[in-house]
């Protein structure tokens, strides 16, 4: 048990809303990244996903379309130490190692847009 974080990729387009859209309906998707149990950064999605307007109650099993806008923002939390103070159940704690591989992240969902694939976030737990 614990929380269960995966960025995916599928075909340009493919997602027609930035939140609360079916990845049951998307075509092929494959994972990009995976993180298990960094809250700090599960909290930073989270607000995204309602600043999106995401309109579920709780934010798990819910994805988020990343852009390049949002992934600049994330680099920016990221290396100014801002991502938010994030608990739950079984969530663990995020103690700032975890920078260096979220920043790979953002390298690797950038060359995926710049490729032509959306990128989306989902989580677990």
């Amino acid at each position: 048990m614990g929380l269960d974080m995966y960025a995916f990729v599928t075909a340009s387009g493919a997602i027609a809303q930035d939140v609360d859209f079916d990845t049951s309906a998307l075509p092929a998707t494959s994972e990009l990244h995976y993180w298990r149990k960094h809250p700090n950064l599960h909290g930073w999605m989270e607000q995204l996903y309602f600043a999106k307007g995401g309109q579920r109650e709780v934010f798990n099993c819910t994805p988020v379309r990343l852009t390049l806008d949002d992934l600049a923002e994330l680099e920016l939390a990221i290396t100014s130490g801002n991502l938010p103070p994030t608990s739950g159940f079984f969530f663990g704690e995020s103690d700032g190692s975890e920078n260096k591989d979220d920043l790979a992240f953002v390298a690797k969902a950038r060359e995926a847009i710049e490729a032509g694939e959306d990128v989306f976030y989902d989580s677990w737990w």
